[in-house]
């Protein structure tokens, strides 16, 4: 489904649990740890989401193409949040996958507006400026960047 394989596994040093680690970069030897011990009783999932970049809004596509044919798993559809254009589902244990490709624009969060894959990524990605420079707060992400960056410098040098 994502396309991750087992670069290891064995158990933990201190707890002798079951561990797994999945990559799909050569060059990373994990960009995914799983372990076993989720109590039998849990009633809700302990993560939020998980979030993986792929390359194209085509990948987005084809994942999405695939996931409604895996038994147990829920897609939850595919949308903008201006910054980025994601689609979630949901995997067999309940837990929440986000798959994304970044947009160049910045707008205020929350904001979630769905997205139509069977157009052109031409028109996807004009649908979602037009929406986007429509929303108060927006700005290319270049200059929210700038922003954060200089809020980081000076969180970081305050006494």
């Amino acid at each position: 489904m994502l396309r991750f394989v087992v670069s290891d596994r064995g158990k933990t040093i201190e707890q002798g649990i079951d561990i797994v680690f999945m990559t799909r970069d050569p060059a990373e030897h994990h960009q995914l740890v799983i372990a076993a011990g989720r109590p039998a009783d849990l009633t809700f999932s302990t993560i939020n989401q998980i979030s993986f970049r792929v390359d194209s809004l085509q990948s987005l596509r084809e994942l999405h193409e695939r996931l409604q044919r895996e038994p147990g798993v829920k897609t939850l559809g595919p949308v903008t949040h201006g910054n980025a254009v994601s689609l979630y589902f949901q995997d067999p244990e309940g837990n929440r996958v986000e798959c994304l490709i970044d947009t160049p624009w910045h707008v205020p969060q929350p904001y979630r507006i769905p997205v139509d894959l069977s157009q052109s990524d031409e028109a996807i990605l004009a649908k979602i400026e037009k929406d986007a420079r429509a929303t108060p707060g927006f700005k290319p992400m270049e200059e929210w960047k700038a922003e954060i960056a200089r809020k980081i410098a000076a969180a970081t040098t305050a006494p």
